[in-house]
């Protein structure tokens, strides 16, 4: 009598403020349709709660990293990002995913597709969602993986070890261009907007034009129906503005509602996912309202109090539970900015190591 079900190796890895499995591409079929009906039976989705499956019923919680070792030059591993929706049937590439990113390093090292040295591994990992590259430098002691240490980031309990996560040639990488309206201010539907990619499509808004502080929960948010409406109507005309198209069934651009600082850091954030909002901000979601900071004349300078902008920042991100720091550097040298730096933090730390069961019939045509 045959087993009713299949199993399929995978990892359950924390990265940054984000949960999700983690898989080899050669362990999943190679029919997109048949790889995503699969995802979705290990994920437990369409269900609101996921109680079939691995996944948190959540975004944040319902997310999958596919890794293969890269024949690009220079390149370690490939990395393809899928968002699975707890809410419907659909399984997304359109976006990158920076903090599930930061477990791919460990992931790649602890699979062997990268050999470990004895102290930092350095892993160059092409984004395949974005065509571009990002260098994550995981400790190594002895030529195995650290997940102890002293790095603290904001959403995540306790403290963990340093990832250091340098992202190259980002700028663009969804829309074409920096700014791919061609502005540093935009006026739609009667609101500024600051239209910016540096890694992540993000509409940066001023909070008070919408009739509140940017200082409300997520909670808060979510169950104002009236803000929600009037966010989303601005996205869907901004979508083809940055060159996105019809985003109505697009998980980007991000929505970002900022407001001055409350505790310490440069601007508050509370950002559309973009329907549900986020309970800290996406790693490559900072990177693009940190890198707007850094644009004289938008909508986040002007709230940040930055009349005018050096070349180099340390941009700290308020968001729901904490701080997100970037360290920014521009060239405004030709006339139009350059970013030729977008450093920041992370930790990620493997949850489980094993296999993922599903029904056979989710499991057909490999």
């Amino acid at each position: 009598m045959s087993n009713s079900q299949v199993a399929v190796d995978c990892a359950v890895m924390r990265g940054g403020t984000s949960k999700g499995l983690y898989f080899l591409e050669s362990d999943l079929p190679s029919d997109r349709a048949a790889r995503d009906r699969f995802l979705l039976a290990a994920m437990g989705s369409p269900d609101v709660r996921e109680i079939d499956g691995m996944g948190g019923g959540h975004p944040l919680t319902s997310k999958v990293a596919v890794v293969s070792k890269s024949s690009r030059e220079g390149i370690d591993v490939d990395y393809l990002f899928l968002q699975v929706w707890p809410d419907r049937a659909e399984v997304s590439d359109t976006q990158n995913c920076g903090n599930i990113l930061a477990g791919v390093g460990p992931f790649a090292i602890e699979k062997g597709l990268v050999a470990a040295h004895d102290g930092i591994t350095p892993v160059a990992i092409f984004m395949v969602n974005t065509d571009s590259k990002a260098t994550a430098f995981v400790e190594t002691p002895g030529g195995v993986v650290n997940y102890a240490g002293t790095a603290r980031i904001d959403g995540v309990p306790g403290t963990h070890a340093p990832i250091n996560i340098n992202f190259e040639d980002v700028a663009g990488s969804s829309c074409g261009a920096l700014l791919p309206t061609g502005n540093v201010i935009d006026t739609v539907n009667g609101v500024e907007v600051t239209c910016v990619d540096n890694g992540m499509p993000v509409v940066c808004l001023n909070a008070s034009d919408f009739g509140i502080t940017g200082y409300e929960t997520p909670a808060e948010l979510e169950a104002n129906a009236e803000l929600k409406a009037r966010v989303e109507e601005i996205r869907l005309v901004v979508g083809p503005m940055m060159n996105l198209g019809d985003v109505t069934n697009k998980t980007v651009p991000k929505m970002s509602l900022l407001a001055k600082a409350q505790d310490g850091g440069l601007l508050s954030t509370r950002t559309f996912i973009p329907h549900r909002v986020h309970e800290s901000i996406g790693v490559l979601g900072a990177v693009s309202v940190a890198t707007a900071c850094m644009l004289e004349g938008s909508v986040a300078a002007k709230i940040a109090g930055l009349e005018t902008v050096g070349s180099s920042l340390e941009v700290e991100v308020e968001h729901p539970t904490g701080f997100f720091t970037v360290a920014m550097e521009v060239d405004n040298s030709s006339g139009s900015p350059v970013v030729t730096k977008s450093a920041l933090l992370r930790t990620a730390r493997m949850l489980m190591s094993g296999s993922v069961y599903v029904l056979e019939s989710a499991w057909e045509n490999k």
